[in-house]
């Protein structure tokens, strides 16, 4: 991400989390049929975890409508908004990735599977890759 974007920085983020909200919601749906012996529980999980990154999605989505109605000015009330809720994304991603690690190496369907592994490392490091945009964002507005 790039960070040139001045006063629009909140909006850029928001873009940001709704890609990486879209696509953890679809990496849900990747490892369950990758996996189709995939534990229940951990069925169980990824289901609710679809739900929830979907919901995440939809609201950073409102939160991209309330910037773009603010114009060229976004008030520092709601800069400071963006910037929590950029928090919880990051804490989100965090616990979906710690979920991907439990997975990958507690699941006897997946230590079976090497492509499985793969493609478990390859969704982590994408989580991760968001995990770092929050992160210099965040620091980059700590004073």
């Amino acid at each position: 991400m790039q960070f040139y974007y001045g006063q629009q920085m909140p909006l850029r983020i928001l873009d940001e989390a709704e890609f990486w909200k879209y696509q953890e919601e679809e990496h849900t749906v990747v490892i369950r049929e990758l996996t189709p012996d995939l534990e229940q529980k951990y069925v169980d999980a990824l289901k609710e975890w679809e739900k929830v990154l979907g919901e995440t999605r939809h609201q950073v989505l409102r939160f991209i409508e309330t910037v773009t109605r603010t114009g060229d000015y976004i008030p520092a009330q709601l800069r400071q908004h963006v910037l929590k809720l950029t928090s919880y994304y990051l804490e989100q991603s965090l616990d979906f990735i710690k979920l991907c690690e439990q997975i990958k190496t507690e699941s006897e369907a997946v230590k079976n599977n090497p492509t499985a592994k793969v493609v478990l490392n390859h969704i982590i490091r994408e989580s991760e890759y968001f995990v770092g945009i929050s992160q210099a964002l965040l620091y980059q507005q700590t004073p």
